[in-house]
């Protein structure tokens, strides 16, 4: 195809901007001066019947529900490098976005100055659509941490990273306590529980193992003769530890009713400082939560901790016969330092021994 270009002011040096330059177009089809009147004159300059014909046309919905053309060439949008960059970078779709240069030309002013319309609004009214309710935030409540909070976080924390920790798990068959426990609660003034035969066999199994009756003192181990016996008490606040005092030498009913008094004071915050101090040993039972098994930080400065499951109904052999029994797992936490695995599965066996036969923890 030939061309021609005419130039239309020979003499200027310099041409204002959006000033006819020249003209292109295929020779002998191009009325050279109309467009040159139409210049002159103010009006919109026609486009070459040619170059007309290629031109192609996008068209995307406006606010009101009518149509805006988006200039285009060979299907291409047209825009400034800088335009293309800006609506890439703000995530705008181009193609809808209306040019206000020359022949349609998309530049930085148009897509400073875009703002969705209805095209965009479909899109976000079915995204509200999917959501089944209110948008849900974050959010929380920040307590201050109570002195007792902080003492307890101070003296676990230090046990758990000072002490070298291991656990000891074994499984009791826990047939005869329940029917000794209930034997036992016909005569006796106060109610025995599970958790005071608990508490009188590991007072009996301490005197025989005193190695698990120890505690650690740095360059000394203090092997104690006495048996005093901690017991983890829940309270609002966090955890309390009351001491059965010589317990190895009291009665399970004496043991029951000191420990449901240790109970009331701790629930009306009465505990002394001197109830929960000068343990030996200590006790945490989380059986009456339906918790069958875990495993707990010693409390020091003992050496070990018995950690109490629940008693679960599960199949046991009795005999070679498959038969219904109770069952209570306990766990050792023991402090390596003082407390071998041998040492501390010895106590367990005895501690078994005495609750699977309860007739022998009064002899």
């Amino acid at each position: 195809m030939v061309r021609s270009c005419t130039r239309v002011r020979q003499k200027a040096k310099k041409i204002a901007v959006n000033d006819l330059l020249c003209i292109i177009g295929e020779k002998g089809k191009v009325d050279v001066d109309a467009i040159v009147a139409a210049a002159k004159g103010g009006g919109a300059v026609a486009a070459p019947a040619a170059e007309e014909a290629k031109a192609a046309t996008a068209v995307e919905t406006s606010d009101e529900g009518g149509t805006t053309e988006v200039a285009t060439s060979n299907g291409r949008v047209k825009a400034s490098p800088l335009a293309r960059k800006l609506a890439a970078e703000k995530g705008i779709d181009i193609a809808q976005v209306k040019g206000s240069g020359d022949g349609g030309r998309i530049v930085k002013s148009d897509i400073d100055n875009f703002k969705p319309g209805a095209a965009s609004q479909p899109a976000a009214a079915a995204s509200t659509a999917k959501s089944s309710g209110p948008i849900q935030q974050p959010s929380f409540d920040e307590v201050p941490v109570s002195q007792m909070r902080k003492v307890i976080a101070k003296r676990l924390a230090e046990s758990k990273f000072t002490a070298p920790h291991f656990y000891l798990t074994i499984a009791i068959d826990m047939d005869a306590a329940v029917a000794s426990r209930a034997r036992l609660n016909e005569v006796s003034k106060v109610k025995i529980s599970f958790n005071d035969l608990v508490l009188k066999a590991c007072a009996i199994a301490l005197k025989q193992h005193p190695a698990v009756n120890s505690s650690w003192l740095g360059d000394k181990i203090r092997i104690n003769h006495h048996v005093n016996i901690g017991v983890a008490v829940a309270v609002e606040d966090g955890l309390l530890v009351p001491v059965v005092r010589y317990a190895d030498s009291k009665s399970l009913s004496q043991i029951a009713t000191e420990v449901k008094d240790f109970a009331q004071k701790a629930k009306d915050k009465k505990l002394q400082p001197s109830d929960w101090e000068g343990n030996t040993f200590t006790i945490s039972n989380l059986g009456m939560f339906g918790i069958e098994e875990f495993t707990a930080i010693i409390n020091p400065p003992d050496a070990c901790i018995l950690a109490v499951g629940g008693i679960s109904q599960v199949p046991v052999v009795k005999n070679g016969n498959i038969v219904p029994g109770n069952v209570m797992k306990v766990t050792l936490s023991c402090d390596h330092r003082v407390v071998d695995g041998a040492t501390g599965s010895a106590f367990l066996q005895t501690l078994k021994g005495l609750l699977e036969e309860p007739l022998r923890m009064l002899v």
